[in-house]
């Protein structure tokens, strides 16, 4: 059984005493607040996690897969076989050197290396079986007005297992007789404990506080949305499904509603904000209404990329007026092509005569 013991010494900028806590909270404001201006608000990220996701098909078998993220955004990948970080900006180091980098990755593979096969052992221990899935998360977050918080939280097959807070580990309520094995299991592991504690209360704070700073221009930056206006699936008999497109946005909060004047209508459906591959955001909201009350609808889109100037697309105007143009337009240029051919081929014929 292989027991993972990572000595792991942090440098002297590293490690932060309590009474400098404080001081980076200040200093970490003062990126979120550029020049302490209160109507500067920066709406970026503000947490930084760690997502593990390891699936286990049989005894000899298993996959992890890694990657960071500033609050929805990935900025650091994992590949699994060779044990190597990605980073997927060229801010995602924040302030670390790549001597600190390097440090870092090779304690996560020593990590991943360990944490196999210690699970592989333990399986009859735990009474687990193939194949199965272990989920972790960890990482730190500013809470507005207080401090920065950490926590590292597991799961088994998407249900919580434990949670790893306050240098104390704590069995979800659902975990059972697994849960409080797995916490006394740890207690046997200080070295672990302390390098997990070191590592959420002190290395992840001074690396969101980097982060942010490194990647400042591009979280703060402001992009316009575009909007359109489709039809859905039928409904039913009668109805329609009014569809408003909003993409391209960033930051990612976005209001869309769809709207009779200055009423927002009851029955809106908002799906999902999805990623775009260019690192803005899309958006789809539906309404379901009686054929005979579309008109008069629009959707109204508020972004702060916007300022007071919302982006607003009626309903049936202007495309009606296309709808109507196509209608008549396409049929009369069929026909008047036809006519020509027509009188070209009779033309033709009379010549020949």
């Amino acid at each position: 059984m292989l027991k993972l013991e990572i000595k792991y010494q942090p440098r002297e900028s590293e490690v932060l005493l309590p009474s400098e806590m404080p001081l980076l909270l200040l200093l970490l404001l003062g990126v979120i607040l550029p020049g302490g201006d209160n109507e500067d608000v920066f709406q970026g990220p503000t947490s930084f996690h760690l997502k593990q996701i390891s699936t286990f098909v049989n005894s000899t078998w298993a996959q992890n897969l890694g990657s960071g993220w500033l609050d929805d955004l990935q900025i650091h990948g994992w590949e699994s076989d060779p044990g190597t970080a990605i980073f997927l900006k060229p801010w995602s180091k924040g302030n670390f050197s790549d001597e600190e980098m390097t440090e870092l990755v090779d304690l996560f593979r020593a990590y991943f290396i360990g944490f196999t096969r210690e699970v592989q052992d333990r399986v009859n221990e735990f009474q687990l079986e193939y194949p199965f899935v272990i989920q972790v998360i960890a990482g730190c977050e500013l809470h507005s007005g207080e401090a920065i918080g950490s926590s590292l939280k597991g799961a088994l097959g998407g249900l919580d297992f434990v949670r790893i807070q306050n240098h104390s580990c704590v069995p979800a309520p659902d975990s059972g007789s697994r849960g409080q094995k797995f916490c006394a299991l740890m207690t046997q592991y200080q070295g672990i404990s302390d390098i997990i504690e070191r590592l959420l209360s002190e290395t992840c704070p001074r690396y969101l506080l980097g982060v942010l700073d490194a990647g400042k221009a591009e979280l703060q930056r402001q992009v316009k949305p575009e909007a359109w206006l489709s039809s859905g699936p039928t409904p039913g008999p009668g109805r329609l499904l009014l569809v408003c497109h909003v993409s391209g946005f960033y930051p990612k909060p976005v209001r869309v509603m769809w709207m009779r004047g200055e009423q927002e209508q009851p029955g809106t459906q908002q799906g999902d904000i999805m990623p775009n591959a260019n690192w803005t955001w899309c958006l789809r909201v539906t309404l379901n209404v009686a054929a005979g009350e579309a008109a008069g609808l629009s959707c109204r889109v508020k972004h702060s990329s916007l300022g007071d100037q919302d982006i607003i697309l009626y309903w049936g105007h202007p495309a009606s007026l296309g709808l109507i143009l196509v209608a008549v337009i396409v049929p009369f240029l069929i026909l008047s092509i036809c006519l020509a051919l027509w009188f070209w081929r009779r033309w033709s014929y009379q010549n020949i005569l």
